[in-house]
């Protein structure tokens, strides 16, 4: 993706928080919106990555946000550099397709603390296109009242991943 179209499909994100009846957003939310924030396009984090598979794809129990559990199975992992820092993580198959949630190291302080999302696009060959510049929040960093899957423990970084969208801020968040 260009960072023409990067750009193009994030200000289609903020008319679809702003606007649209299945935004995550209460009406005062979307009267107060003044967009969502993102990292810079960064092509150095639009990757192709080999997947090497789990040879015991468990199922694993994620905890969410409201306290309840998701099924998801472990599919893989990857590794890959950022900043000539190695990073691994896992990636998870659920019904809907396949799930990348990571924690970064700006955690809490750049970007959401409980963690960002991904849909991995698979390529076959166990090869996956991961651009983290489309990484984003879960809908539970807009509002308590959405459940989101916490990220598991083997996908928390010791890098920063300067890409994709930031923590929210403005009037129209709504604190925990």
């Amino acid at each position: 993706m260009t960072p023409e179209q990067l750009l193009a499909q994030r200000r289609q994100q903020d008319t679809f928080f702003k606007q649209h009846l299945q935004s995550p957003l209460t009406p005062e939310q979307k009267a107060a919106f003044t967009g969502l924030r993102y990292y810079d396009p960064n092509p150095t984090l639009d990757l192709t990555v080999t997947v090497e598979r789990f040879t015991d794809e468990q199922i694993v129990a994620i905890q969410t946000t409201t306290g309840d559990t998701r099924q998801h199975r472990r599919y893989g992992t990857f590794t890959f550099k950022v900043d000539d820092e190695e990073a691994k993580l896992t990636i998870f198959e659920a019904d809907y397709g396949f799930f990348l949630p990571f924690v970064d190291a700006g955690a809490a302080t750049e970007t959401y603390g409980a963690g960002r999302y991904l849909e991995p696009e698979a390529l076959g060959g166990n090869r996956f296109h991961l651009d983290f510049n489309r990484a984003y929040n879960p809908y539970c960093a807009y509002s308590p009242d959405w459940s989101c899957p916490i990220t598991p423990a083997e996908n928390r970084l010791k890098v920063h991943i300067r890409a994709g969208e930031k923590m929210p801020e403005g009037d129209w968040v709504i604190k925990a």
